[in-house]
Order: structure tokens, then C-alpha cells, then sequence
């Protein structure tokens, strides 16, 4: 029992800087809205529409650069910390690829929100405005993804702890200064809010690279002079193989909501209000799960790099039950406050009742959730990449929405529940997600130790 108690100590050092540097990350997007808010709320809805677009977009190059996490984790493990400076200017030549499919992609955004039925034209530019000032911030994005997952891979949490707050703080003042054209600047409103945060990003960059350098930790994670500094095909292929069902699975979650939202919008304004403040709710609680799934990556990587099956299992089942304990915690917060909460957001009675509803079933989910997003992070230390992509797609789009627009809008099953049944869908989904993701563990773990570790070499 005891080295449960040294691995939970062990995790919670790691996920803790995770979980504040995932706030900050959020509070971003957050601050980004309140600000567009306080000049228009013209500009505030073009900044809405605009994140629409940019999220899938990024979280798509996000998630294929997680695959370096539980690479280096490995490495660091295995006492091979030579080779990790190659997998890094690898992970830097594959954020360098995406980001141009990214800025193209969003360069032609136009056609995307031209798409979208009775839209305002003055929205509709400025939230492409928008979306061509925050494109630039893309390679910044993803090159600061790249350096900090160096670092956690290392099992360093806290430099992007630190940097993400920096980043935060340092975004309010910029975005006054373009919003609303000071010190020479030109008046742009929302569009300022894109240069702003693709400005910090950056910025943010420049900060973790500097960090990197000179961090006494990490003075040994440099290419030789001898080295290969283009790109290496075959180390480009395996990161994106790990990558690629890591990508499409939070790109399947980003999209299953954004379809989820477009369904409930016919359903009128106290649902869609309710649905709004619970989902924005649910989506801040999701923050502490995340985190430890990132903890239980860099954790199983390591344990599976110093060749301890064993460990690593230990290091898996700590962190399950963490996640189950402190999710226990956060549905009980939400359960007993559920109303508080909701007026934060809105006063109006029915606004209130409907969300409140709504998070009595987010806080039934939260402990699925919780298993399901710690066991993704599981499978990733055992670079099990391609059956996260299968189980969030089965769980998502073939039982999750379809079982949801069942309950929600048809009279098939029952008469027609408006956004509960949706909420339905996604205890469902979730539920089978983390039976389908444990059983995945437990399968890996019966396998021959020898096989682990060669799969864990990959």
C-alpha cells in the first residue's frame, strides 16, 4: 500500500502545475471574450465564432505533438537521454509542417462562416479578421507545445506552469493596447484580441526555449555537431503514427460538442442559455482529470524507460484511483452548489433551473470522465495510441450523440427531453469510454513483460 501512497505524492507533484498552467490556458480564451465584450458585442460574438474554428484547428496540432511526451518520458527512463535532443527537433520540424495546413486552413476560414445561415456581414468580417491575426500565432503555439512537452517528458511540470500565468497576465494589457488602439497603435476591436494572443504566443515560446537552454537539467538535451538537422522520415513517421489517433480523438471530442451545441440552438434561448453555462462549468472541472492523465503519461513512460512493468502498472492504478477520489469531490461540489453556480453566470429563473438540471448529470459524469481521460493518458505512456482513436470514436459518434439525439429531440425511446437527453448521451458515451479504456490497461498489462517494453521502445 505504501508505494501507492509514494506514487499518488509523485503524480499530484507533476499534475498540479499542469492543472494551474491548463487554467491559465483556458483564461486566455476567457479574458480574449470579456474584452471583446467590453468594446462590442459584435466583436464579442466574432471572437466566439472565431474560436469555434481556431479550436479544433490547434487542439488538432496539439494533440499530435502530445505523442513526444511518453517518448521522452521513455527515453529519460531508459537512461538514453542522447537521443532525446533528435525526437524534440523532430517534434519542431513536425509542428512546422502542421503549422502551415493550420494558417492555410484558417486562412480560408471566409468560406467556413459564409456557411453559417443569417449571419451578420460585420460579424462575419471581423470574426475573419480575427482568425487571420490569431493564425500567425499558430507555429508559436505549437513550437511552445514542443518545449514544454520536452520538459514534462523530463518530468519538469512547472516551467509551464510558470510561463502559461506569465502568458495570461501579459495577454490583458496587449489586448487593451490593440482593442482599443493605444501608444500609437490602430483600433481593432475584437480583430485586436487575435494579435494579441498570436503576439503572446510567441512570446511564450521565446520564454520555455530560453528556459531550455539554460535550465541546469537539461544542459545535456543538446544535437551534437555531427548530428542530423533535417528531417528524419522515419522518426517523423513513428511521431505521427503515435500522434495522429491522439489528434482525431480530440478532434472527435472538440466537434461531438460543437454538434451537440448546434442541435440544442432550434430548442430556444433558456436551453441553449443552460446548456451554455453547464458545458462551460463541466469544461473548467475537466481541467484536474486532464491533468492527471498528463501525470499518468509521464509517469507509466518512465516506469516502462527503466524497464519495471511492474511500477508502471502501479503508476497506471495510482493514478485511477486519484482521479476517481478527486472527481467523487468536484460531482459532490457540483451537486451541492449547482445553483449558486448557475447564477454566477445568469439570473434569470428559468436560465438558472435548466442549467442547474443540467449539472446534476455533468456531475454524475464527471467520475467516467475522470477514469476515461486518466486511462487515455494511460494508454499513451504505453504509446497504445490507435485504440484511444477507436474507443472515443465508438463511444463519441456511435453511442454518445446517437443515444443522445434519441432522448433529446425524438419520442422514439421517450418523449423528446430537449438538452438532458443529450447530457444522456454523454454519461453513456463517457461510461463506456472508461469501461472500454480500463479493459484496454488491463489487456496491456497481461501481456508478456519483454512485449511491454519492446512496444514501449517504439
Amino acid at each position: 500500500m505504501q508505494k501507492y501512497f509514494i506514487e499518488a505524492r509523485s503524480l499530484l507533484t507533476l499534475a498540479i502545475p499542469v492543472i494551474i498552467s491548463q487554467v491559465a490556458q483556458t483564461a486566455m480564451g476567457v479574458v480574449d471574450t470579456i474584452m471583446a465584450g467590453a468594446y462590442s458585442a459584435t466583436d464579442m460574438a466574432a471572437v466566439a465564432v472565431g474560436t469555434s474554428i481556431w479550436l479544433p484547428a490547434i487542439l488538432f496540432g496539439h494533440g499530435l505533438l502530445l505523442a513526444l511526451t511518453p517518448v521522452i518520458a521513455q527515453l529519460n527512463g531508459a537512461g538514453r537521454r542522447d537521443r532525446i535532443a533528435h525526437q524534440v527537433r523532430q517534434g519542431f520540424w513536425l509542428a512546422s509542417g502542421v503549422s502551415m495546413l493550420i494558417i492555410a486552413a484558417i486562412y480560408n476560414s471566409k468560406y467556413v462562416i459564409d456557411m453559417m445561415h443569417d449571419i451578420d456581414p460585420l460579424l462575419a468580417e471581423k470574426a475573419v479578421g480575427y482568425l487571420h491575426a490569431l493564425m500567425w500565432g499558430a507555429p508559436g503555439y505549437l513550437f511552445f507545445q514542443v518545449v514544454r512537452n520536452q520538459c514534462e517528458g523530463l518530468s519538469k511540470t512547472k516551467p509551464g506552469m510558470v510561463i502559461g500565468f506569465i502568458g495570461l497576465l501579459v495577454n490583458i494589457p496587449i489586448n487593451y493596447v490593440f482593442i482599443y488602439g493605444k501608444f500609437g497603435m490602430p483600433e481593432l476591436g475584437g480583430v485586436g484580441c487575435g494579435v494579441a494572443t498570436g503576439s503572446v504566443y510567441w512570446l511564450m515560446f521565446l520564454m520555455m526555449h530560453w528556459y531550455a537552454k539554460r535550465a541546469p537539467s537539461q544542459r545535456d538535451i543538446r544535437l551534437k555537431a555531427d548530428s542530423h538537422r533535417g528531417p528524419d522520415w522515419a522518426s517523423l513517421k513513428r511521431l505521427i503514427g503515435l500522434g495522429m489517433p491522439i489528434a482525431l480523438a480530440f478532434l472527435f471530442e472538440v466537434t461531438l460538442f460543437a454538434v451537440v451545441a448546434l442541435l440544442v440552438s432550434p430548442l430556444g434561448i433558456v436551453s441553449v442559455a443552460g446548456h451554455q453555462i453547464a458545458l462551460n462549468f463541466s469544461a473548467l472541472m475537466f481541467v484536474l482529470p486532464l491533468s492527471l492523465g498528463v501525470g499518468a503519461t509521464i509517469r507509466v513512460g518512465h516506469r516502462l524507460g527503466e524497464g519495471s512493468v511492474e511500477n508502471a502498472r502501479v503508476a497506471a492504478y495510482t493514478a485511477i484511483w486519484v482521479g476517481i477520489a478527486m472527481a467523487c469531490c468536484t460531482a459532490l461540489f457540483t451537486a451541492t452548489l449547482r445553483e449558486h453556480i448557475a447564477l454566477l453566470y445568469n439570473d434569470n429563473p428559468e436560465v438558472v433551473t435548466m442549467a442547474s438540471h443540467l449539472m446534476l448529470l455533468a456531475a454524475i459524469y464527471q467520475i467516467s470522465d475522470s477514469v476515461q481521460v486518466i486511462g487515455n493518458g494511460i494508454l499513451r505512456g504505453y504509446k497504445d495510441t490507435r485504440s484511444i482513436f477507436f474507443i472515443t470514436f465508438i463511444a463519441y459518434w456511435l453511442l454518445g450523440l446517437p443515444s443522445g439525439y434519441l432522448l433529446a429531440l425524438t419520442d422514439y425511446l421517450v418523449p423528446a427531453m430537449g438538452p438532458s437527453g443529450f447530457w444522456i448521451g454523454f454519461i453513456i458515451g463517457l461510461t463506456f469510454s472508461a469501461v472500454l479504456m480500463v479493459l484496454r490497461m488491463r489487456w496491456l498489462q497481461r501481456q508478456p513483460a519483454a512485449l511491454i517494453l519492446k512496444r514501449s521502445t517504439r
